[in-house]
């Protein structure tokens, strides 16, 4: 798989993840999702995002 698609894979994993611990666990886990909404958005502006960097370590091919 290649990098953009993995990209929006695993985000968007993450935040039903973090959405199923809100409902079943714990409320605070909302700030979880509101993380990965920041980082999304910040990945925006500044073209930098932390799991793409990792991906790339990782040997996944762009």
């Amino acid at each position: 798989m290649k990098l953009n698609p993995m990209l929006r894979l695993i985000a968007g994993m993450m935040l039903l993840l973090s959405l199923a611990l809100t409902h079943y666990v714990d409320q605070n886990w909302i700030w979880f999702s509101v993380f990965i909404a920041a980082n999304l958005i910040q990945s925006a502006f500044s073209n930098w995002c932390p799991m793409i960097t990792l991906l790339k370590k990782l040997g996944v091919k762009e």
